[in-house]
């Protein structure tokens, strides 16, 4: 399957009664979740870095072709420079094996501060973090990244180090009449997009709206350079976040509706009303 569908969590308490059946208990948000999508950001690993049997329990809870892309934890990126957690970097990648055929790309997401000057350290720290056996993304945040020559450095860096460079979308929630992050206390960034890939797969974050209408244009964006990417044998990663989490499903879903309309093979994710779970949610 060179297509991923999903959210940035699976413990959402909103979903109950609406992607998950009511009454739900949180311990089995993850393996419902997996009936649903066939991704989800690891968000939870930027906070702690969890245990060998936790992640054996998140493999047992999910369906087979599931996969986890894990973000490096914040004592990793958000701790200055990035040289120095090389070693902690590569015990979180040895940890998140654990996951085995359900890990799927792990991520740095670097912080705002985190400028081009910086460049040959995070050289450094990819290269540190070779020849481990897993595929590895970097989002950057610095609007210096976005400008030449340093947009062109990096790409060039990332391809060389077959290394994906992580696609963030915000522009939903930055070209709408109101301001859904208002009650938000982790807002996203604005900065434009680089619709690049670096290596043979892409992770794409893509920042919805909770109104549908201020999503469309931009989705109809997504679905040519999905069509593009996918000729030629990328894969694609596809997260669906929203200010408002309970909104998100309906997004995603929204654009797997929108891929199979234009002949897009989406046929092996999981679907939202099946005989287990017959939940009806508007597509539009």
């Amino acid at each position: 399957m060179n297509f991923y569908l999903g959210c940035a969590v699976w413990s959402y308490k909103g979903w109950v009664g609406n992607l998950y059946p009511p009454k739900s208990k949180s311990q089995d948000f993850l393996r419902l979740y997996s009936q649903h999508f066939s991704i989800v950001e690891g968000n939870t690993t930027f906070y702690a870095v969890p245990s060998a049997e936790k992640i054996r329990r998140w493999v047992e809870q999910t369906v087979p072709g599931f996969r986890f892309c894990p973000k490096f934890p914040q004592t990793v990126t958000h701790q200055g420079l990035l040289q120095p957690s090389i070693s902690s970097a590569l015990d979180f990648i040895e940890r998140m094996k654990g996951l085995g055929d359900r890990l799927g790309i792990i991520f740095a997401q670097l912080p705002p501060s985190y400028s081009p000057a910086y460049l040959e350290d995070l050289t450094e720290f990819l290269t540190g973090c070779q020849n481990t056996g897993v595929s590895l993304a970097v989002e950057v945040r610095h609007l210096d990244w976005y400008k030449e020559p340093y947009a062109s450095q990096l790409n060039q860096t990332l391809t060389q180090l077959n290394v994906g460079r992580v696609l963030l979308d915000t522009r939903p929630i930055y070209n709408s009449p109101d301001d859904p992050q208002a009650n938000s206390p982790r807002k996203k960034p604005q900065l434009p997009l680089t619709p690049i890939t670096t290596t043979d797969f892409t992770l794409v974050r893509f920042i919805s709206h909770p109104q549908q209408q201020y999503n469309e244009s931009f989705l109809a964006e997504w679905l040519s350079h999905i069509d593009d990417w996918l000729n030629q044998g990328k894969t694609i990663y596809f997260f669906v976040h929203c200010p408002l989490e309970e909104n998100s499903p309906n997004t995603a879903y929204y654009l797997q509706n929108l891929l199979e309309q234009r002949g897009v093979e989406v046929s092996e994710l999981p679907k939202y009303q099946s005989e287990s779970n017959p939940i009806q949610l508007s597509l539009f």
